[in-house]
Parts: structure tokens; C-alpha cells; sequence
């Protein structure tokens, strides 16, 4: 294996490193209102999140390229979608990797006791430029670096639900008064809602694929591997906290690990786990880094933003697409900086989960037409899982208020303007007429 590409466990650490971030920080309190049927509705998310992992280990197996959705788009449904759905994508990841710096530096900032509005916005925008920095060095050392990551973010995962478990009490699974109104089938479309943002990312590691060696057989692997191993943290972690706390005072809780490690472990446990709850949140911070300056670069190599976006460095790092990718975060940053923390962070997650969820419909719809127009790729369980992945995804884009549909449609229609300019002047069809 080349020395400057990503191994089986480099990639597995992208993919969970992706997912696990600040989800799985606020479930078990979102989740507290719903009882036990929130245990049970964790059957139809992971159902849906293992159907858009398949979706895209079989996309990449076929087009084993760099940049991820929209490549597979391009493949399928032409250069037009290609371009939006990329463009989108692109953007959105600015937004999640906005949110992820709030939420790390929220955690860290109550261990220095620092209050002030402008020091926190300048301490955000150091830790991003200290990450932006360690990608500079290149996919192997950002790969590196997310390894080491997870597996500091993942020990204390498995260490606090071993925990709760010894003092696991089916008494606090109890639905709140506040949902008891809707029918199990609406509060269960809630709980959905809900856990989707815990693994948007799952998708990550197809967009480094020229960064990785043998990506069609590496890159399906990690992402199913690593959807199910977070799939698993996740459900381990929501049930034994959900088991520990009394729903009633879990779901009232801002920190429900800070809460979960003063029942089981006592003392000034509080500390150690705004520490790694900041861990959490770097290591996926690191991941979309990554992953956004990959996006750029593949949209560069499709001849759809300026070749400037596909320049590397002497390490391989795409770095004029990563400067922008963190340009455009610290704008936003500093757009949302006189909000709170709990309000930048809720919004942002609901725009992006939405804007997400458009990219994977119409990657699972655009993986259906292939098997479907290409029977030397078909089984039925190739065409179970995709029909699967377009159920799931337009269920919940239909759950979804109208409000946050319409907002998060303003990302993929901001590309127009650059489209029309492009193509007006012949740009877009420079791209090579043999990878088609």
C-alpha cells in the first residue's frame, strides 16, 4: 500500500468519525419524552441508515472516484443534477462542521470559566484554523489524526453504558404528557427525525476515494462496518442512560453524560467528560474538514468549480479548497455568534439534515436506475436495500415542517448563479468525455 493512502482502518475511522459527534451528546436527552417506544423506533432508523450505507458502498464500488455524490449523480443522471447535488453538498458540510466547532468549544468553555462573546468566537475560529492546519498536512495525517480521535471518543462510549447498566431501571422509560396526544406511528416518524443527524456522514469516506488504496473494496467495507459499529454505540448508549435517569429528569437535562457519569462513577466526573464530550466534537470536526476539501476537490476534477479548487500541496492536500471550506465556516460563525449556543446548534442541525437527506434520495434513487438499466450489477438484494434507502428518505423529508424544507432548499438554488456563469463560458464542458 502506497504511503500516502488511506488503509482499511484510516477509512473506518473517517466514516464513524463522521457520524459520531454531537447526536449521540443530546439523544438520550431528545429522546427521554418518547419512553420505551423510542427503543423500539431505533429498529426503523437503523434499518434506513444501513440502507444509505449500502447505497453508497455500492455507488463507490462502481465508480470508485473522488467527490463522492455528486460523481455518482453525474454518472446517472447527467451533469446538471451532478452539479447541484455537489454544490449542496458542499455547502452543507460548511454548516455541519459550524455547528460541531460550537458545540466542542460550548464544552471546553465552562472548564475556563469564559463568558465573553468575542473570546469564544475567536477561541471557535483557533480551533478550526488548528484543524484546517493539520489537513494541510495531507489525507494521510488528517486520517491519522481522526484514528487516534475515535478512538479516544469511542473508550468512553463503551465505558459509561457498562456503567448505567448496573443500575438500568425499565421504571424510567416513561412517555411524557407532552407527546401522549400523537399516535404511536407520529411520534415514531419524531424519534426518526430525531436520530437521522446522529449519522449524517456516513457517506464520508466515498469522497476521498483517489486517496485511498483499492477504494471499491475498501471503502464499501469500512462504510458498512462502520455504520453498524456506530449504529450499536449509539442504541447501547440512548437505552442505558434512558434506563439510568428518570425520563422525567433526562429529558430537562443539558448534559445528559454529565448526569449519567455523577450517578454511576460520583465525584467531579463532570469535568472529564466535557473534556471528551470536546473530543467528540474535534474528532468529527476533523473528519468533515477532511471531507469538504475532497468534495471541492472532486467538483474541480469534474470541471464544475475553477481548477484552483483541485491545486494541491506537497503533501497532497487540497488546499485552496480547504481554505475556502474554513473561510466560508468562520463566516458563519461569525453570522451566528450572537445566538446561543443551544440555538445555533439546533438550527444548523435541522438545515442540514434536511439538506442531506435531498443528496441521499436522489443517491439511492440514482443507484435504483442503475441496477435496474445494468443487469450484469443486479440482485435483489442490491434492489431491496436501494428501494429501501428512497422509502426511508422521502418518509422522513415528509416529516419534515415545510419551514425547514424551504430554507434548506435555498442551499442547492445559491449554486444558479454560479452554474449560468460557468456554463455560459463553456467551463462545464471541459470535462473528459471518456469517464462517462
Amino acid at each position: 500500500m502506497s504511503n500516502n493512502k488511506l488503509g482499511f482502518w484510516a477509512v473506518f475511522a473517517l466514516v464513524t468519525g463522521s457520524q459520531i459527534g454531537t447526536g449521540i451528546l443530546i439523544l438520550p436527552t431528545n429522546l427521554a419524552p418518547f419512553g420505551f417506544l423510542s427503543v423500539v423506533s431505533w429498529a426503523f432508523s437503523i434499518i434506513g441508515v444501513l440502507s444509505l450505507a449500502m447505497v453508497f458502498a455500492n455507488l463507490c464500488r462502481y465508480f470508485p472516484e473522488t467527490g463522492g455524490p455528486h460523481i455518482y449523480v453525474e454518472r446517472i443522471f447527467g451533469r446538471n443534477a451532478a452539479f447541484f447535488i455537489g454544490w449542496t453538498y458542499w455547502l452543507v458540510s460548511w454548516i455541519s462542521s459550524t455547528a460541531v466547532v460550537i458545540e466542542a468549544m460550548g464544552y471546553l468553555l465552562p472548564l475556563i470559566e469564559i463568558n465573553n462573546q468575542f473570546i469564544c468566537l475567536g477561541l471557535e475560529i483557533l480551533l478550526l484554523l488548528i484543524i484546517t492546519g493539520l489537513n494541510f498536512r495531507g489525507v494521510q495525517a488528517a486520517g491519522a489524526a481522526e484514528l487516534i480521535l475515535v478512538a479516544l471518543k469511542i473508550l468512553p462510549l463503551i465505558i459509561v453504558p457498562i456503567g448505567a447498566l448496573f443500575y438500568f431501571n425499565l421504571d424510567n422509560f416513561v412517555i411524557d404528557n407532552s407527546v401522549k396526544d400523537d399516535s404511536n406511528s407520529t411520534n415514531c416518524a419524531k424519534i426518526v427525525l430525531l436520530t437521522i443527524w446522529g449519522f449524517v456522514g456516513l457517506e464520508s469516506a466515498t469522497t476521498a476515494a483517489g486517496s485511498v488504496s483499492n477504494p471499491g473494496k475498501i471503502i464499501p467495507r469500512a462504510v458498512i462496518a462502520g455504520t453498524l459499529a456506530v449504529a450499536f454505540l449509539y442504541f447501547t448508549n440512548v437505552l442505558s442512560i434512558m434506563g439510568l435517569i428518570k425520563g422525567s429528569d433526562l429529558m430537562h437535562s443539558r448534559s445528559p453524560y454529565v448526569d449519567a457519569a455523577r450517578h454511576v462513577f460520583g465525584g467531579q466526573w463532570h469535568l472529564l467528560i466535557s473534556i471528551i464530550s470536546s473530543i467528540v466534537c474535534i474528532g468529527t470536526l476533523n473528519a468533515w474538514t477532511l471531507v469538504s476539501g475532497q468534495i471541492a476537490l472532486g467538483l474541480a476534477e469534474s470541471s464544475f468549480l475553477p481548477k484552483i479548487f483541485a491545486k494541491k500541496n506537497v503533501n497532497g492536500a487540497p488546499v485552496f479548497a480547504i481554505t475556502i471550506s474554513t473561510i466560508g465556516i468562520i463566516i458563519l460563525l461569525i453570522l451566528t455568534a450572537n445566538k446561543s449556543m443551544v440555538q445555533q446548534v439546533t438550527a444548523m442541525i435541522n438545515f442540514s439534515t434536511t439538506s442531506f437527506l435531498f443528496v441521499y434520495l436522489v443517491c439511492a434513487v440514482g443507484l435504483l436506475k442503475f441496477l435496474l438499466t445494468k443487469s450484469e450489477h443486479r440482485s435483489l438484494f442490491k434492489l431491496f436495500t436501494a428501494i429501501v434507502a428512497v422509502i426511508f428518505s422521502l418518509w422522513v423529508i415528509y416529516e419534515t415542517p415545510i419551514t425547514t424544507l424551504m430554507i434548506a432548499s435555498l442551499f442547492t438554488f445559491s449554486g444558479i448563479p454560479l452554474y449560468l456563469s460557468w456554463y455560459s463560458n463553456g467551463k462545464v464542458t471541459e470535462f473528459s468525455s471518456d469517464k462517462i
